[in-house]
């Protein structure tokens, strides 16, 4: 990194960077651990996003459950269905809490859960809140939101929830900039049966729940995508006549380590049953949409699980799901945010310095910047699964003080076998590459299954100007 900017920020040139404090990542149980939010006026007006009365443990209100009314509450079909499988620990996040990562008080903490659902949200969250989601979904948790229509605004506060989610995508302290690659689109739309897309694989559409055929929309929203932003956003369930960026009802997305999906409309989720004085809909039964499907295959992607096997578990598996091809992040502290652990680094490069920003976050790994004749190396060795499909993702920014089209200083992204040797060069950028913000880059590695390697990134920098390569959010996946 560029000495000028390390003085700036008050570090001196190739000085180590402190580790900064980090919270547990989610649970890596045998159980999958899922928390309900009721927290931001779920049961506000004729809402009741509730999988029951008894909080936060439903089992408090029937240990046992077999039918949807077994526990109370317009989400009580969603929490059965899990419970009954198999594999799922639930629980609800009561109103009047906070939602907290990293907080040994709280024993609803996101850290202790797989998957978070935020089911129609009618409060803002608070600034530490949003931090907390985006913190937990980066370091490898699922985000479920699910977004009611424009003017839905259930408990008058001036805040609907496309404008509490919006406001959770574009102001959240921890990346700004259409972290998702999705924003919500501001609309009423009063009825529709939205279709899912042709897929032969994805496991959402294709769960241990079940085919996904499509959905029902009974006023609700719907998502344009921004593939540009975050090239893993993919609409699975689209609005009739629409399909490519506009119209997506249904989109699931990945950002650092986790995973996040969003459904427009509340109304599939309803099961029509709840407490006494609510206005429900049963649209998680209603034969123009395949409901149950979408929420339970959604919910077992989300948490790690629902990636191959044809019907639901109906024990919970015995060990960790660490073996075979179970889709799963092989690389440890991919996001830098605590400091080097993990990874083998010249001295200075993972940093949280304010000289270069982070993609997310407050540390990053910067290669070069000094302006002089440097060779920066950052690296961490992962075995791939025999026989799985794997993909390294990273993003990447590019700043220099070089000009024209010759390349100086060069960044090389490779793969070194355990001895050492250079298996492949996947990418060699240069400082004809600098543009402006975070990119992401992809790369297939399933030709090495079976192996352990080392992930190499490799900085060399000229002796005259400066040329920064910024590494951040890292991923190694295999499913």
């Amino acid at each position: 990194m560029g000495a000028a900017a390390l003085a700036a920020a008050g570090v001196a040139a190739g000085g180590s960077a402190q580790a900064a404090p980090t919270a547990a990542a989610p649970a890596a149980a045998a159980t999958h651990r899922v928390l309900f939010d009721n927290t931001k006026a779920e049961t506000a007006g004729n809402a009741d996003w509730i999988i029951s009365t008894s909080q936060p443990d439903p089992l408090g209100q029937d240990s046992s459950p077999n039918a949807e009314t077994d526990w109370t509450g317009a989400l009580s079909s969603w929490g059965v269905a899990l419970q009954k499988a198999g594999g799922y620990s639930l629980n609800t996040l009561p109103s009047g809490r906070t939602i907290t990562y990293g907080s040994s008080s709280n024993a609803q903490d996101l850290s202790k859960f797989d998957t978070f659902v935020l089911t129609e949200p009618n409060v803002k969250l608070s600034a530490a809140e949003k931090t907390a989601v985006m913190t937990f979904v980066k370091n490898g948790g699922g985000l479920f939101l699910i977004s009611d229509h424009n003017n839905s605004d259930r408990n008058n506060d001036g805040c609907d929830s496309p404008c509490v989610i919006s406001d959770l995508l574009t102001n959240n302290g921890v990346d700004n900039t259409d972290p998702f690659g999705f924003s919500v689109d501001k609309l009423d739309i009063s009825t529709d049966n939205p279709r899912a897309v042709a897929s032969s694989s994805d496991p959402v559409l294709h769960g241990p729940f079940g085919t996904v055929t499509g959905s029902i929309l009974r006023d609700g929203t719907t998502f344009t995508l921004n593939p540009s932003d975050n090239s893993s956003v993919k609409g699975l369930v689209y609005r009739t006549g629409y399909s490519g960026n506009t119209g997506a009802f249904f989109v699931t997305s990945t950002f650092g380590s986790g995973r996040v999906a969003i459904w427009g409309d509340s109304s599939p989720v309803d099961d029509g049953t709840g407490q006494s004085g609510n206005t429900l809909y049963d649209g998680w039964n209603d034969p123009a949409g395949t409901d149950a499907a979408l929420a339970l295959n959604a919910t077992a992607w989300l948490s790690g699980s629902g990636g191959g096997s044809t019907n639901p578990p109906t024990t919970p598996p015995t060990t960790p799901p660490s073996g075979g091809c179970t889709s799963r992040q092989l690389l440890a502290n991919p996001g830098f945010e605590s400091g080097s652990s993990s990874w083998s680094a010249s001295s200075g490069v993972i940093t949280s310095s304010s000289g270069e920003a982070a993609h997310a976050g407050s540390y990053k790994a910067w290669l070069d910047g000094y302006g002089t004749a440097t060779t920066d190396t950052l690296s961490q060795s992962v075995a791939i699964p025999a026989g799985c499909a794997a993909r390294l993702a990273f993003w990447l920014h590019i700043d220099t003080a070089e000009t024209g089209s010759t390349a100086y200083d060069t960044l090389k992204v490779q793969v070194l076998n355990s001895s050492g040797t250079v298996l492949s060069t996947l990418a060699t950028y240069s400082n004809t590459n600098a543009a402006a913000g975070f990119t992401q880059r992809s790369f297939d590695l399933s030709g090495y299954a079976g192996q352990t390697v080392t992930v190499k990134f490799t900085g060399t920098e000229g002796s005259k100007l400066q040329t920064s390569f910024v590494v951040d959010d890292t991923a190694l996946t295999v499913g």
